[in-house]
């Protein structure tokens, strides 16, 4: 375990905002198949400012420990700067990794950015509408 920070053993030990948010404004889910990890991002917004950020990890330490500095990092955010604030946590973070875990904080990065990406098209009411209705389509 000596090959971890303080600061990471901390997240990992006492992760913050575990958990789904019920009605979420953007849900990002990924996977890394080579080691099994899973990972939601949920996130709730007013008006383009992220108030609640949870996760829900099926992984290793890393992956929890990375995705509650993450969720901490982003609350009181917009969603561009939630977007950038992932850019420098992953520099700051990913010093402090073993190289073998830099996969995990991706993961967590890459959940916000499918999150955001979710709410940004209700937002836009793309994801209402599901692009297309496949009932309309079959009265052709």
């Amino acid at each position: 375990m000596a090959k971890y920070s303080k600061f990471l053993m901390e997240h990992f030990q006492n992760p913050r905002n575990v958990g789904e948010i019920s009605d979420p404004d953007g849900v990002g889910t990924v996977g890394n198949a080579s080691c099994g990890d899973i990972m939601q991002m949920f996130v709730k917004v007013n008006g383009d400012k992220i108030i609640e950020a949870t996760f829900k990890t099926f992984g290793c330490g890393a992956a929890i420990a990375t995705s509650s500095i993450l969720t901490e990092r982003i609350k009181g955010a917009t969603l561009d700067e939630a977007l950038k604030i992932s850019e420098e946590t992953s520099k700051e973070v990913l010093s402090q990794l073993p190289k073998e875990k830099v996969p995990c904080f991706t993961l967590a990065t890459d959940a916000l950015k499918l999150a955001i990406e979710e709410c940004r098209c209700k937002q836009a009411g793309v994801h209402e509408k599901g692009g297309f209705d496949l009932k309309e389509m079959q009265k052709d």
